[in-house]
C-alpha cells in the first residue's frame, strides 16, 4: 500500500490537507491546482503545519522534510499518467466534476481509481462521465477536519475499489463509514442539513438571534453551532447543495429566503471574510 502514488486534483482547504496527511502515512502525493497561486498558499499552508508538528514533537526536523518531499506541487496532469489512486477536491459541482473525471479517464492508466470529495452529489452520476465506473466511488473528508471519512459506491463500484478506498483511509489515520446507497447527501450531511434549514427558518421567524441558536446547538453537545459551520462550509457551497437536493428529495429541501439574499450579497461565509458572521 506504501508504494501507490495518490494524486489530488484541488489544493484548496480541503486538497492540501488531504495531501499532507496522505504524505504523512508514507503515500507520494501528486497535489494539482490549475491556479500556481493556490499551490505557492497550499505549500506555505502545509510547511506551516509540518513546523507545528514538529514543535509538538509528533514529527522529528527529519521526518517532516521527507513528508515534504513526498509531494509534487503541480498546475498541470503531467504526473497523473502514473498516479494509482485520485482523490478529486473541487468545487461542488455536478457539471465540473464530470467535465474533471472524463479528462482524467482518458489521462490515467486504466487501473487507476478515482474517488470524489463531494458531500453532496451522486457518485453513480459522476461516475458516468468515465469508462471505469466500477473504479468510481465517494471518499468524502470533512470540514471542519474529522477523523471521520464517508465511502460511498456507485451503481457499478465494485468490492476491489472500496477496499483500496478503505486500506487508504485507515493507513491514512482515519475511521470510516460506508454508506449502503447512493443518495444525496449521504449520511451526515443527510442528517445535518434539516438542522441548517431548521436554524434558518427559526431566526426568519424571529424565534431567536443566530448567536443564541448556535449557543442552544452548542449547548447541547454539538461541537459547533448551525450558523457558524454554514459559514465555515461556505453559504455558495450549501446553497447548491440544497437545490441538488431540491431537485432530487423534493420541496422541503428548498433553500430558504434568509440564505440567497446572503450569497446574492456576496456574503458566502469565512472564506471572504462575511457570511452569517464577520470575520
Amino acid at each position: 500500500m506504501e508504494n501507490k502514488i495518490i494524486g489530488i486534483v484541488g489544493a484548496g482547504k480541503m486538497g492540501h490537507g488531504i495531501a499532507l496527511t496522505a504524505a504523512i502515512a508514507g503515500y507520494q502525493v501528486a497535489l494539482q491546482n490549475r491556479t500556481p497561486a493556490t499551490l505557492v498558499k497550499a505549500q506555505s499552508i502545509i510547511e506551516s503545519q509540518l513546523t507545528k508538528l514538529v514543535q509538538k514533537n509528533t514529527l522529528t526536523a527529519e521526518e517532516s522534510a521527507a513528508v515534504l518531499e513526498r509531494i509534487q506541487f503541480t498546475s498541470t496532469f503531467e504526473k497523473f499518467d502514473v498516479v494509482d489512486f485520485v482523490i478529486e477536491t473541487i468545487a461542488e459541482s455536478l457539471n465540473i466534476k464530470n467535465e474533471l473525471f472524463a479528462k482524467l479517464d482518458e489521462l490515467c492508466k486504466p487501473e487507476a481509481v478515482f474517488v470524489s470529495n463531494t458531500s453532496t452529489f451522486s457518485i453513480t452520476a459522476i461516475a458516468a462521465a468515465t469508462k471505469r465506473p466500477e473504479q468510481v466511488a465517494g471518499m468524502h473528508f470533512f470540514l471542519p477536519p474529522a477523523k471521520l471519512v464517508e465511502l460511498t459506491r456507485g451503481y457499478y463500484t465494485s468490492d476491489q475499489t472500496v477496499a483500496l478506498a478503505k486500506a487508504i483511509a485507515e493507513k491514512m489515520g482515519k475511521i470510516f463509514i460506508e454508506v449502503k446507497k447512493d443518495s444525496p447527501g449521504f449520511i451526515a450531511n443527510r442528517i445535518y442539513t434539516p438542522l441548517f434549514l431548521e436554524a434558518f427558518k427559526a431566526y426568519e421567524e424571529g424565534l431567536a438571534s443566530k448567536e443564541d441558536i448556535d449557543l442552544a446547538m452548542k449547548s447541547t453537545y454539538l461541537p459547533i453551532g448551525p450558523f457558524e459551520l454554514a459559514d465555515i462550509i461556505g453559504l455558495d457551497v450549501l446553497i447548491s447543495g440544497l437545490e441538488y437536493y431540491h431537485s432530487e428529495l423534493g420541496a422541503k429541501w428548498n433553500p430558504p429566503l434568509s440564505l440567497k439574499q446572503l450569497v446574492a450579497a456576496g456574503r458566502l461565509g469565512k472564506k471572504v471574510g462575511k457570511g452569517w458572521y464577520d470575520y
